[in-house]
């Protein structure tokens, strides 16, 4: 039965980037986020509507961004997804860290990094 939980936060973690990067920020934010809860983006102030702000100037500014989820790992209530940010010409691998509680997000990390064009890495980032 754990599992069907485990799921559902897979899920609902995917389901609000994939809402965010589209632009639906107001409807990720309603259907997916605790606003009580916290993230922890070093870049905006603290609570979820400072970031929810941030995330709509931000498309604004790159409406034609997109991504594509990698990775998706899920433990208790922790959910981490591993994507591929697309914004302009730039690529991003980026790792977001989800805490549900009761089908909502609670709590937010978030990290990336801009790939660069010519990587000796032929694995490649992803």
């Amino acid at each position: 039965m754990a599992d069907t939980g485990i799921n559902a936060n897979k899920e609902l973690a995917v389901d609000f980037l994939q809402l965010v990067v589209a632009g639906k920020i107001d409807e990720a934010y309603n259907k997916h986020v605790e606003l009580s809860g916290k993230h922890h983006n070093a870049f905006f102030p603290a609570g979820f509507r400072a970031l929810q702000q941030a995330m709509q100037e931000d498309h604004v500014q790159s409406p034609d961004k997109h991504i594509t989820v990698v990775n998706v790992i899920a433990e208790n209530d922790l959910v981490a997804v591993h994507s591929h940010l697309v914004r302009g010409a730039d690529h991003m691998a980026v790792v977001h860290l989800f805490r549900c509680r009761n089908n909502k997000i609670v709590e937010l990390w978030d990290c990336g990094q801009v790939l660069p064009p010519d990587s000796p890495n032929i694995d490649g980032a992803f």
